[in-house]
């Protein structure tokens, strides 16, 4: 019988989460602890949360609620925050909830074994919320991750881009990049697991510039490791859309045919307003030079519907964008104001007009997604498989344009990238059959 301390972990928001909270586990297994999906086993639990939407904050207080009555029956259960709500709320939060015992900032998990430490001493009301992610580098690249066909690592933190509506610079800090060797080296492990695919993530992943090393060059150097198959990345900034990157979807077969590349609108003087520091013309001039040296690439987007000021002249140019673009895939939220930002000082849309835009630009998106999938029918795609699914035999991969595929197999497939005949199309997937 283990005698290791147990940890539940519930993880909010996006993949650097994600990515987070598997280096966190490792970092407690390595302090005597194990991960449990039971909350009423754990001797500690840990909310990794995201700040980006509305009323996020809001919910971590709600779950602190439920959390706080198993610590009610089990008084020595420690209650952690940590990520970008740790970081925005901080002090606010052992005010609301007195129950948690310690806040972690994300540039601060490298400060764990410490935190476990001064948890056994009895210390409660433990804070660490520095902004030094080269630390928080520096400590996960001895932290190996366990096998997975398709694995996320994060090269780039924080952002510097300020962006009017964004509180990421306020709780990831400015952009620092890891060091090319770190990340090189923990691909080449993740490889010797079984890694065919990687997944380079960053708040502005393509700003990554390591002593002079740039994005692009770290994919040459990434192409190189003859086990990894697949490279993909996320989230991009229109401003560091670099020639040279682009070009790099040209001659890398690797480099995925799929790029997120959030817009948030298709008004120049919204952008303007926004601060996003690039012109729909100059969006829509990397779009076409993609295009043009990759006939297969696929684009997703991120829009903001409603932001303060939105004309319906400007909501309108929305529109005008995506029917240019013709997006694979989209996300569109109705904007929401956060806290501390620049544009939580402006006045904000009437909340059914901007309800009623979201919902024409959302049709708009799901008819182009399906007609995109709808285009896939009878084609015949390299899909890597990635784990099991739900029905009797069922697999669950990705295409290159990273469409979800599922098929039937009497043999485990888990981690292979097999050819694929689409034959059907479902809402939001394909499925289809091995060749």
């Amino acid at each position: 019988m283990s005698n290791k301390k147990k940890v539940f972990i519930k993880t909010y928001g996006c993949q650097m989460n994600e990515y987070d909270s598997e280096k966190l586990v490792l970092d407690l297994e390595k302090n005597h602890y194990e991960q449990t999906t039971e909350i009423q086993e754990a001797d500690m639990v840990v909310l990794n949360t995201c700040n980006i939407r509305e009323k996020a904050a809001e919910k971590v207080y709600s779950e602190l609620g439920r959390i706080k009555k198993f610590k009610d029956h089990k008084t020595d259960l420690k209650i952690g925050i940590t990520g970008c709500v740790a970081q925005a709320e901080s002090l606010e939060i052992f005010e609301r909830q007195p129950a948690v015992d310690f806040i972690v900032g994300p540039q601060s998990y490298h400060k764990f074994p410490e935190i476990i430490s001064k948890l056994k001493d009895g210390e409660r009301n433990i804070i660490e919320t520095s902004f030094e992610a080269s630390d928080k580098f520096k400590s996960i690249a001895s932290l190996a991750g366990k096998p997975k066909p398709s694995a996320f690592v994060t090269i780039q933190e924080g952002c510097d881009k300020f962006c009017t509506f964004c509180v990421v610079p306020y709780t990831r800090g400015k952009e620092v990049s890891r060091s090319q060797n770190d990340i090189l080296s923990e691909i080449r492990e993740s490889a010797k697991k079984g890694a065919k695919e990687v997944i380079l993530l960053g708040q502005n992943v393509n700003s990554y510039n390591f002593e002079g090393i740039s994005f692009s060059s770290l994919i040459y150097s990434l192409a190189e490791i003859d086990e990894i198959k697949r490279i993909r990345f996320m989230t991009s900034h229109p401003r560091d859309m670099t020639d040279e990157l682009i070009n790099a979807f040209g001659v890398i077969p690797k480099l995925m045919p799929f790029l997120h590349l959030p817009v948030q609108s298709g008004s120049n003087r919204i952008l303007k307003s926004m601060n996003r520091g690039h012109l729909v013309e100059e969006y829509v001039e990397i779009i076409n030079k993609l295009r043009f040296i990759r006939k297969d690439i696929c684009f997703s987007s991120d829009f903001i519907v409603g932001y303060p000021g939105e004309t319906d002249k400007d909501f309108q140019e929305t529109i005008d964008l995506c029917k240019q673009v013709q997006f694979a895939q989209a996300y569109s939220f109705n904007y929401s104001s956060r806290p501390g930002t620049p544009a939580s000082r402006k006045e904000e849309l009437d909340e059914n007009l901007k309800k009623t835009r979201l919902h024409v630009l959302q049709d708009l998106l799901n008819k182009q997604q399906t007609t995109f999938l709808n285009e896939q029918k009878n084609r015949i795609h390299k899909v890597l498989f990635e784990k099991i699914g739900r029905g009797i035999d069922e697999y669950v991969g990705r295409t290159e344009q990273f469409s979800p595929v599922t098929v039937v197999s009497k043999e485990n497939i888990v981690g292979e990238i097999r050819m694929v005949k689409i034959n059907s199309v479902m809402s939001h997937s394909l499925k289809g059959v091995l060749k």
